[in-house]
């Protein structure tokens, strides 16, 4: 077998003893890589505990055998995420030894893959003390993050801006931001406006040791300000070792604005949106809408608008029936005035009458995936597009490679609430509950204000059969959205399966007076009315789901709650009636 193999999102190399998630090194150490070794090398076969004693410790060498080789496989369970008692990786078989069950891939040695340097931009400091000029300085480290993605992705892994922005106003040193976020380098900037005159000054700065690698003072007058940013990323790129003259010649970056009032609305819009509160999604909207009414033809306004209608539809804020022709309507906008804008494309397929992306509504699956394969050709490196493409694998039932997908996602963008909202959901759908506990809970420490925080992490617990756990989690998320529907749907599945069928009933007497007054998700009533037993209604309630285009029923399939259901033939109907069976 070739020294390098790979794995899931995993390489080992046998040779050096370095095992690598994305590129990037994970520390292991020596027995627990040995363990790997020697797994890796009878893929599918037992090796045996007595063959890994004689692997990892001299027959003259004196240990206490059991407890040292249950640790090495501890702590290269650790390295893995994997666990016993849902393994992806190693099974134990007791008394006997391991196996490894998963894929595993011998890479070519001949050229071995040149790793990739990893790269922040911190959030540019605003100097004219003028809060309301912050904005400015934002959409500055925008621009640069995407300029430099776009330079050498093959060679520069650069951190997603939604992680980037976690450290706006932090005093951390350069060093801890790197440790903490795998980092070799960090650009530092700031901006100088003096009415139309504009400076910016940029640092790279070595995480190692916190050498100065390069800084450069850059000034412009202000129409011009978001024409510099290819100028500085190769100022940058010049500077990285690894880098240096290997960059593209040419950059594939998005038309900059041309109206800073229009992108000043965007961006405003952006950050409302990500909030996924009602509050949130109306603000955004009005921002999005002000900065199509300053510039018809911002492109990145479109695509705002796109991912505001879909999260509409999505999270039940509208019916997900009407948001998605406008949603449709904007992303093909959005490609039609920047054909280098990815992310639309993961919106809606080019021809007009169909839509790509989970809840599929044409359910063309193929066309679907292929657009997905598509997007992620022409921005390799967003973590948006990973996700999208995720949620459409797990449709497909192919959750291993789904959460793969996320994982690299996470590389990118390794403090993104929506990144590991779905890699939750990811792992709650394919049973792997003691991983996903992990992940919600250090969603929960990201966002403890936040309601999907505790939404998936009830989700888990539903999974787990631990009901009182999963009741008290989803009560949480009810209470901190304001008593939302789809959270209440939730709470009343997990209140039913745990025999609290009095309050269940309750909950589904909620969420039929608030369907009076405004939208809720069919899958809402389809779960509670599953949680109290009541079998014929909540097929009726997925079927009217389907019609309606609520986006929570094309994972029908995956659902462990709903396991008990697959024997019946109204389940194999629905799954049909999406294309998700022949």
């Amino acid at each position: 077998m070739s020294n390098i193999v790979r794995f899931g999102p995993y390489e080992a190399d046998l040779a050096a003893g370095r095992l690598r998630k994305g590129g990037v090194k994970i520390n292991l150490r020596d027995q627990p890589f040995q363990v790997l070794a020697s797994l890796l090398e009878h893929p599918g076969e037992i090796v045996t505990r007595e063959e890994l004693q004689r692997r990892l410790w001299h027959a003259e060498v004196f240990v206490d055998f059991e407890n040292n080789l249950n640790t090495a496989v501890a702590r290269l369970r650790e390295a893995l995420c994997d666990s016993a008692e849902h393994p992806r990786f190693i099974e134990t078989l007791p008394k006997r030894g391991y196996r490894f069950i998963a894929d595993a891939y011998a890479l070519p040695t001949a050229e071995p893959k040149a790793s990739r340097a990893r790269l922040v931009v911190l959030p540019f400091v605003s100097l004219s003390g003028d809060p309301a000029q912050e904005y400015f300085s934002d959409a500055m480290t925008d621009e640069i993050i995407t300029a430099l993605a776009s330079l050498a992705p093959e060679r520069l892994a650069v951190i997603a801006r939604t992680t980037a922005m976690h450290y706006k106003g932090s005093h951390k040193d350069v060093g801890r931001i790197g440790r903490e976020l795998n980092a070799d380098y960090v650009v530092e900037g700031g901006i100088q406006r003096d009415n139309d005159h504009t400076a910016i000054n940029v640092q790279l700065i070595q995480t190692s040791d916190q050498v100065h690698l390069f800084a450069h003072k850059y000034e412009t007058e202000l129409p011009e300000i978001f024409h510099l940013q290819s100028s500085i990323a190769q100022g940058i790129a010049a500077h990285i070792p690894s880098l240096a003259g290997k960059a593209r010649g040419e950059q594939v970056t998005r038309k900059p604005p041309e109206n800073l009032a229009a992108y000043n609305e965007y961006i405003q819009g952006r950050y409302q949106m990500w909030k996924w509160t009602p509050e949130g999604m109306a603000k955004a909207k009005q921002h999005f809408e002000a900065a199509l009414a300053r510039d018809d033809r911002f492109a990145l306004a479109c695509d705002g608008l796109a991912n505001l209608y879909w999260y509409l539809g999505f999270w039940g804020f509208a019916p997900p029936d009407e948001t998605e022709p406008i949603r449709r309507f904007y992303a093909l906008r959005a490609f039609e005035l920047d054909s280098t804008l990815a992310e639309p494309q993961t919106l809606v397929a080019f021809h007009p009458e169909k839509c790509n992306y989970v809840g599929a509504y044409s359910y063309n699956w193929a066309d679907t995936e292929t657009q997905m394969a598509l997007a992620r050709e022409l921005d390799p490196n967003s973590p948006l597009i990973r996700v999208r493409h995720a949620t459409v694998l797990l449709v497909l039932g192919r959750i291993e490679e789904a959460v793969a997908e996320l994982e690299r996602a996470l590389e990118f963008d390794p403090l993104s609430p929506e990144v590991r909202f779905w890699l939750v959901e990811l792992l709650f759908f394919g049973r792997q509950y003691e991983r996903g506990l992990e992940q919600a809970r250090q969603l929960v420490e990201l966002e403890p204000a936040h309601q999907v925080a505790y939404m998936v992490l009830g989700h888990v617990y539903l999974g787990m059969n631990s009901f009182e756990d999963s009741v008290a989690a989803l009560r949480h998320a009810v209470d901190a959205s304001g008593e939302f529907p789809l959270m209440l749907g939730w709470l009343g599945l997990a209140l039913g399966l745990g025999g609290h069928k009095a309050e269940a009933r309750m909950v589904l007497q909620r969420l039929c007076a608030i369907s009076r007054e405004r939208f809720v998700l069919p899958t809402s009533f389809a779960w509670v009315h599953f949680g109290l037993g009541e079998i014929d209604d909540a097929f009726a309630w997925m079927d009217r789901a389907i019609d309606r285009n609520d986006g929570w029923i094309p994972a029908l399939n995956s659902y462990p709650f709903l396991d008990p259901l697959h024997a019946d033939p109204r389940f194999h109907a629905l799954l049909r009636k999406m294309k998700l069976e022949a």
